[in-house]
């Protein structure tokens, strides 16, 4: 799965690297301790929201991390929801609507997955204890990993309500391959650039066409993993320091 990545870029650079012809008002700041709930930015292609019969048009929108389906009664099920399978996002009723029309890409430094040594150190419960690794594209360019995003009405809210609607978004996921696949048996979904345009396109029917092409799992030397410290576990720790590889010892080497 991917529960937590790094989104440190700038949204000028985003704006610029995506081809964005709208951008948010609200900026964020750079975050690289992203956790389920938070607010990201994600690129889609969608008409204007004062013109919906206008065509679509790329833009940067802030989402919340954790889908929300349109039809569920209250918005705490997005914390449950953070990643898609790809094998099975079309047949979902959580995702197969939005995998439908509602794709986006969500720019990133890298993610965090977790390993755990069976012969390292244990924890008070003599559990072996999980080895965080930061995975990252070798070549420092932005990830974007493939996304689905969702609206979803607040019932408690009055018409007019600037907070009456909610923009939630998804990773699908895929089985991991080649030596990420030691650290954990699943990864993000990627699109490389010449893809971006087909991928995002809300005219082509994700329920009638194969966008299985589009998406690709890393080619291998595509990414490369490093050990980072433990200060990630904690969602309140936040900084670049997060993202520095621990010092190598001789025989710590997983790949």
């Amino acid at each position: 799965m991917c529960g937590r990545y790094a989104a440190s870029r700038n949204p000028d650079d985003l704006v610029e690297e995506f081809e964005v012809v709208a951008r948010p008002e609200e900026t964020l700041e750079p975050d690289y301790n992203v956790a389920p709930t938070k607010k990201v930015y994600a690129v889609m292609d969608r008409a204007p929201r004062e013109d919906k019969a206008a065509a679509p048009r790329r833009e940067l929108a802030v989402v919340r991390w954790g889908l929300v389906p349109s039809w569920a009664k209250d918005a705490s099920i997005g914390s449950r929801m953070i990643n898609a399978r790809m094998e099975t996002v079309a047949e979902k009723p959580a995702y197969k609507r939005a995998f439908a029309k509602r794709r986006c890409l969500l720019p990133a430094d890298g993610y965090y997955e977790w390993y755990t040594p069976q012969d390292g150190p244990k924890g008070k419960n003599g559990k072996p204890l999980k080895q965080p690794f930061f995975i990252h594209p070798a070549d420092g360019g932005v990830l974007a990993m493939a996304g689905l995003y969702e609206l979803w009405r607040d019932p408690s809210k009055e018409d007019g309500d600037p907070d009456a609607w909610l923009m939630t978004t998804t990773v699908l996921t895929t089985t991991a391959e080649d030596a990420v696949g030691m650290i954990h048996d699943r990864m993000p979904m990627f699109v490389e650039p010449d893809r971006w345009a087909q991928w995002l396109d809300p005219a082509i029917d994700g329920t009638t066409s194969d966008l299985t092409s589009l998406l690709v799992p890393a080619a291998p030397g595509r990414l490369d993993a490093y050990p980072v410290s433990t200060a990630v576990n904690a969602v309140r720790n936040n900084g670049p320091e997060l993202v520095e590889p621990l010092a190598a010892e001789p025989d710590d080497a997983l790949f």
